[in-house]
């Protein structure tokens, strides 16, 4: 959280070569940045913070398009743990890739005001908003932000369709029964997608059976290629060695037309 954050100087549009993941206004994205559908189009993607359907009840600031950006080291990685996985009969799918240091802003901002708890009783139905730093969930620095972290889960084929999430519907708490959740086509990881609750945590010892193998089957296939899990969250893995250990980019995650 106290890392140093080196400066993307680079302004305006991205003169991108084909894959490359475009910037809009702003820092550019370097050129070891890539759109992850340009290295495998079949993994999945549902791009929480783009929309409502997160712990802040409102579209992130940073995310002008529902895209996966990650340096292509990651992205290769992640094809590569796709291919097998579609032999077993899985999908990944993908819930966040790199994220602007200007979304953890505003995350840090949404933690720090105490009255905002639209969506606490999906999210943290358990935990008090006021310890939500004290307790990791929030934090002033993401990996996130260095481009080899992606936050992910397993859709089992062939994948199902699920609805939109509409703002203002009643909330279901995130460690609830799967079938009592908001529907989402993942395998059952015991609780839903940033759930801030100890029963994230990969082996918390009450989650079992299925749950607990569906959670280990991800992981494996992670470590198998390089991916580094968080033991607090099923979701989150970091792919070693990282491209940037040290830099915290700002650019937005953007579509742009590729240059003549």
């Amino acid at each position: 959280m106290l890392a140093v954050v080196t400066a993307v100087t680079g302004a305006g549009q991205a003169t991108a070569t084909a894959g490359r993941a475009e910037a809009g206004p702003g820092p550019s994205a370097p050129p070891e940045f890539v759109s992850l559908r340009s290295v495998d189009p079949t993994i999945l993607q549902d791009i929480r913070y783009r929309t409502a359907h997160n712990f802040t009840g409102r579209p992130v600031e940073g995310y002008e398009q529902p895209l996966c950006v990650l340096t292509r080291p990651a992205a290769e990685a992640l094809h590569r743990v796709q291919v097998r996985l579609l032999r077993e009969g899985y999908s990944l799918k993908v819930y966040d890739c790199y994220r602007p240091q200007r979304a953890v802003d505003s995350f840090v901002e949404w933690a720090q005001d105490p009255d905002d708890e639209l969506t606490k009783e999906e999210f943290y139905p358990d935990v008090d908003k006021s310890r939500l730093f004290e307790d990791g969930y929030i934090a002033e620095r993401s990996g996130h932000s260095r481009g080899s972290t992606v936050d992910l889960t397993l859709v089992e084929l062939p994948a199902k369709r699920t609805r939109a999430y509409r703002p203002g519907e009643p909330l279901v708490p995130c460690h609830a029964p799967q079938e009592e959740r908001f529907p989402d086509n993942s395998v059952d990881m015991g609780t839903g997608y940033d759930c801030f609750d100890t029963l994230s945590h990969t082996f918390d010892p009450r989650v079992t059976g299925e749950q607990r193998a569906n959670r280990l089957r991800l992981r494996e296939a992670l470590e198998r290629e390089g991916f580094a899990p968080y033991d607090l969250e099923w979701w989150h893995f970091t792919h070693r060695p990282e491209t940037f250990p040290d830099t915290y980019f700002d650019f937005p995650v953007a579509r742009r037309p590729l240059a003549p």
